[in-house]
């Protein structure tokens, strides 16, 4: 896939992962719009990159979702590339007073169903282009959950699974192409929690996902999720216990 002169947006877009790819992406030439809920972070990310701007979106308010959408037809007219990067995680283990309920609708809200409702309002906008791209951030934890965050996993696996599903529905009906960035640990704010210090830099999820645009690899196991993955198809439950070992 080229991916050059093209338009592309960015949840998350201020930090991490997603402030990444958005300079690679400028890098190579591409009008780059990030979104997020913090103007002060999206600024800042904005000022040190060339070709990008930045629109104030919460994407699990509906209401900021359809102001977004209707910014990004209105002001840009156009749209190559969608990045569903935007992710929110707690860390926490199961248990009787875990209030998992809560924790979990918050995560399945920015993870997976903002996910899925600004795919649907761009698509039509996707559909205009030559060579569009839809790109859903997921992780290491779809194939193998982490015992201290338990329901940020389920809300990844869900990701993954409605991935698969709109790649092969969109690939018989569109010319969108649908890749899936799936990262082990990464040193991100998110991720501080967890150790996040331990995992590896933003920079290489970002070429990761740069590299897969251009082999048209749709699936991207990055890092050790390779190796996890492997493990997962031969036995889930040792890949499990291999991705929980020493956090118990």
């Amino acid at each position: 896939m080229n991916i050059t002169n093209k338009t592309a947006l960015i949840t998350g877009g201020g930090s991490g992962i997603g402030f990444q790819i958005a300079k690679l992406l400028s890098q190579k030439g591409n009008r780059v719009i990030i979104t997020g809920r913090s103007e002060d972070r999206l600024q800042k990310a904005a000022d040190q990159l060339q070709n990008v701007s930045y629109i104030v979106a919460d994407v699990t308010s509906i209401a900021d979702t359809n102001k977004l959408v209707e910014e990004v037809n209105s002001k840009y007219g156009e749209l190559d590339i969608l990045i569903n990067n935007a992710g929110r995680a707690t860390v926490y283990k199961l248990g009787k007073e875990a209030n998992a309920t809560d924790k979990a609708a918050e995560e399945m809200e920015t993870n997976y169903f903002s996910a899925i409702r600004l795919t649907e309002k761009l698509l039509p906008l996707l559909e205009k282009s030559k060579e569009a791209a839809i790109v859903n951030v997921t992780s290491i934890v779809a194939f193998a959950p982490g015992i201290n965050m338990p329901t940020y996993a389920a809300s990844k696996a869900a990701l993954h699974s409605y991935t698969r599903i709109l790649r092969f529905t969109l690939a018989r009906a569109t010319t969108i192409k649908v890749f899936e960035l799936m990262p082990p640990l990464v040193d991100t704010e998110l991720s501080a929690a967890i150790g996040g210090a331990n995992g590896i830099p933003p920079e290489e999820v970002a070429e990761g996902l740069i590299k897969g645009f251009e082999d048209d690899e749709y699936e991207l196991h990055i890092g050790v999720t390779a190796n996890i993955y492997k493990l997962y198809l031969s036995s889930p439950e040792e890949a499990l216990r291999t991705l929980n070992k020493g956090r118990e």
